[in-house]
């Protein structure tokens, strides 16, 4: 026999007896002695060595049972029969509470275990609860910023392996998934879920106290903890869905990067923040288009790119002709550009917002909160950019994006960008009612409604409407004036 030191019981004189020849350890559990057969790769824990044998031939490269409809492959075949219920959608396993259908017998015992309220494992960092072991272990990797799993074909890392396997598709002319009624295949789930809006077969969850739709109940469920106040910052009162996205926010207000670029030393809130920022002195872009080989540093750049590439835009509006994939964009769009509409009023001094989050912003001016404090002084700011400013030009944080040309400086490198084209002389954007040309397609978008016959800017003090947004700007200002309404 040899002694190992139990991974349960960090710090403590405790040893575990294991067998010196086994492939497995026997190891105490403190709060968990039913489970005491330990896999040596993954940490993942068994109540008998029958079912740790059986796990492990997971780790085994041979895996002999593949799947007609895409690249994945089982050691069992069983597990390929429960897999390809994902892609002909039979789902024989119903939750009692809540209707939800699985699968998997597996599947329907984790989803019970989250009616009954129980999380037993707690992150030591940010104090989010788990339902699973395996569920905390995944979600430490936000915390160490460990990326296991390797893209052979480009080096991308990537923390899950179904992040990888979505990757992966990226690089193959594959396409699984399968639309029943015309027959279009699509790379990912996410791509046939929004065609199927094509087909009318689109469903939304509404959430009962704001009235938002989400395309899938997950989706609802994590909008709906938003509203218990839970997980509320005491600094600006934004809410959250669980207590990690709270914490990464309040480092927002307390000034606190813990991660720094070994390169220019900049620092940053999330370690998945500092990668990114990385791939900009690498110049690498891991997600390439398949269609027009664009790259991209970030997956989702890719996923929203790959929508001008998509043909079936079902959702058009009725104002300005514009299409949209998704009902829930036109509805934005529509209350953005459109609308005259703005249920958020300040009680300060009367005016009114579309947005809850530019009431918020506004409201700091009567209130005087300064809720972003700089972690080298005692200086505190309005807005996060007003911190970046300072951060640059008072304590060095950062790197300036000069412009090569002349003394302007910028804090974003997509400024730099459209602030060189107009030394370069370049115009891309071609209006296609008149030869005039632009730089941006900003400014473009905005000289094409000079061709267009309705005027999508209201006042919504009088509902007269104006072409261009700065028009109406100038306008409401003389009207609040003329209306003899008082500014506190």
């Amino acid at each position: 026999m040899r002694y190992l030191p139990c991974c349960a019981c960090p710090g403590s004189a405790s040893s575990v007896e294991a067998e010196a020849d086994s492939s497995h350890i026997i190891e105490h559990l403190l709060g968990d002695n039913s489970r005491q057969y330990l896999c040596t790769v993954c940490d993942k824990r068994f109540t008998c060595g029958q079912h740790l044998h059986a796990h492990k031939q997971i780790h085994c490269e041979e895996k002999p049972f593949g799947c007609r409809l895409c690249d994945r492959q089982f050691i069992k075949k069983g597990n390929l029969q429960n897999h390809e219920r994902s892609h002909n959608g039979h789902r024989l396993f119903a939750c009692s509470v809540c209707d939800k259908q699985f699968a998997t017998k597996a599947g329907l015992l984790r989803h019970e275990k989250t009616h009954s309220g129980e999380k037993p494992h707690v992150c030591a960092v940010c104090d989010e609860r788990f339902v699973r072991t395996d569920s905390l272990q995944l979600h430490m990797r936000r915390h160490t910023g460990e990326r296991p799993y390797l893209c052979t074909v480009c080096d991308a890392r990537f923390a899950h392996n179904t992040a990888l396997r979505n990757h992966s598709k990226t690089h193959s002319d594959e396409k699984p998934y399968l639309c029943t009624i015309c027959y279009k295949e699509f790379k990912r789930k996410g791509y046939l879920d929004d065609h199927r809006t094509v087909h009318g077969q689109e469903i939304l969850h509404s959430c009962s106290q704001c009235g938002k739709r989400y395309s899938s109940q997950l989706s609802l469920r994590s909008h709906v903890r938003m509203h218990t106040g839970k997980f509320k910052c005491r600094e600006c009162g934004k809410c959250f869905s669980s207590n990690h996205p709270l914490t990464m926010h309040m480092r927002s207000h307390s000034g606190e990067r813990p991660f720094e670029c070994t390169v220019c030393n900049k620092r940053f809130t999330t370690s998945g923040n500092l990668t990114l920022h990385n791939r900009a002195h690498s110049g690498e872009k891991p997600y390439k288009c398949h269609v027009c080989q664009m790259a991209f540093r970030q997956s989702g750049s890719l996923y929203t790119h790959m929508g001008v590439h998509m043909e079936d835009r079902p959702y058009k509006c009725s104002l300005c002709n514009k299409s949209f994939l998704k009902r829930v964009t036109l509805q934005s769009h529509e209350r953005h550009v459109h609308s005259s509409q703005r249920p958020y009023h300040c009680l300060y001094c009367g005016k009114r917002y579309k947005y809850e989050s530019d009431l918020r912003h506004h409201v700091r001016v009567h209130t005087g909160a300064k809720p972003y404090s700089c972690g080298h002084c005692a200086q505190c700011f309005m807005s996060r950019k007003q911190l970046q400013w300072h951060l640059l030009k008072s304590h060095d944080e950062g790197t300036w994006k000069k412009c090569h040309i002349c003394p302007k400086k910028f804090i974003h490198n997509v400024s730099l960008k459209r602030h060189l084209l107009l030394h370069e002389g370049v115009k891309p954007y071609v209006c296609s009612e008149c030869p005039k040309r632009y730089t941006r397609a900003d400014q473009l978008r905005a000289h094409q409604l000079v061709h267009l016959a309705f005027k999508r800017f209201c006042c919504s003090l009088c509902d007269k409407n104006f072409t261009h947004k700065q028009s109406v700007k100038q306008h409401f200002k003389r009207c609040f004036a003329e209306l003899g309404l008082n500014r506190v």
